[in-house]
């Protein structure tokens, strides 16, 4: 049962971010948002809210299924661990440089360290869990390309 419950703390904790991430943005959604100057491949509106649950949900998951293995491997569980929550913030961090502050280029800058955790991230989860380093990759896969997104329309609008 303490597995479970695990994978539900760090669950609700990413849907929890996740949240107010999206409360963070919604202003901007619909009134600096449309100003931009964005590149053809710009995904609509809606696409975002169903990826990104998705997302904190495989990353809850992951990050609970590292949690489970504190035990068997305490130091690596514990930096791992660090790197995990040093990304949840750096996701959080995005959102309101990018939405609040209306600062694409510094979200630019921002993206970058946090895709690198990211990666970082994965990294320590394959090694203590192959699974839960695989659940990693589509959220990897999107952040690149947000970064892509993030920088074009930095290009676009400078």
């Amino acid at each position: 049962m303490q597995k479970i419950i695990r994978i539900a703390v760090v669950l609700t904790t990413c849907l929890l971010i996740g949240y107010f991430s999206g409360m963070v943005t919604r202003d901007s959604i619909t009134t600096w948002y449309p100003t931009l100057v964005k590149p053809s491949f710009n995904p609509p509106n809606w696409v975002f809210a169903p990826v990104w649950t998705i997302l904190y949900i495989m990353m809850g998951v992951a990050g609970g299924m590292v949690w489970n293995r504190l035990e068997k491997d305490p130091e690596n569980v514990k930096k791992a661990f660090t790197f995990f929550i040093i990304q949840l913030a750096l996701n959080a961090a995005w959102s309101v440089i990018f939405f609040y502050l209306h600062n694409p280029f510094l979200a630019l800058l921002e993206i970058i360290l946090f895709w690198l955790i990211i990666f970082e991230t994965y990294t320590q989860f394959k090694k203590i869990d192959k699974t839960a380093g695989l659940l990693l990759i589509p959220y990897l896969a999107w952040v690149s390309f947000a970064t892509v997104l993030n920088a074009s329309i930095w290009w676009l609008n400078r």
